[in-house]
């Protein structure tokens, strides 16, 4: 499929999503146009409750970097003050970022860990009790 082709979704199944519609639209346009691709991640899926995104983060440090929720968005976002180092050769961008990720209402964030340049964020997908299938019955 081309790149740039635009993925026709059955919209008239689906009743109330119009701004989840508009999301995935965004996503595929930056995803087509490159603006969000720094800093490289993946995103696992554990199990099926649990996620991990992680993001290569060489060169920063735990104080370089924040991680907060900002209605139902995971933001990661990243500034390294070096500005005082003289490079002869700089190849390992440590640029100023902002990462996000929209989460399910039912996502929660567990932890995070920076480790050897590698920031994992580790999710959990908790469905409600009232939110769970249950029979219904037929009188």
């Amino acid at each position: 499929m081309n790149t740039t082709q635009r993925i026709t979704w059955p919209r008239a199944s689906f009743v109330g999503f119009d701004r989840i519609w508009s999301e995935l639209d965004t996503a595929l346009t930056s995803s087509v146009d490159n603006t969000n691709i720094f800093p490289r991640h993946n995103v696992v899926k554990v199990d099926e409750e649990n996620y991990d995104i992680e993001l290569a983060l060489a060169g920063y440090s735990r104080n370089d970097l924040s991680i907060e929720i900002e209605e139902g968005m995971l933001v990661i976002t990243g500034e390294r003050d070096d500005t005082e180092t003289e490079y002869l050769h700089k190849g390992i961008s440590t640029k100023k970022f902002r990462r996000t990720f929209r989460l399910n209402e039912n996502v929660e964030v567990n932890l995070a860990e920076f480790v050897d340049g590698l920031l994992t964020i580790k999710l959990a997908h908790i469905v409600p009790e009232d939110k769970k299938p249950r029979s219904i019955a037929i009188k």
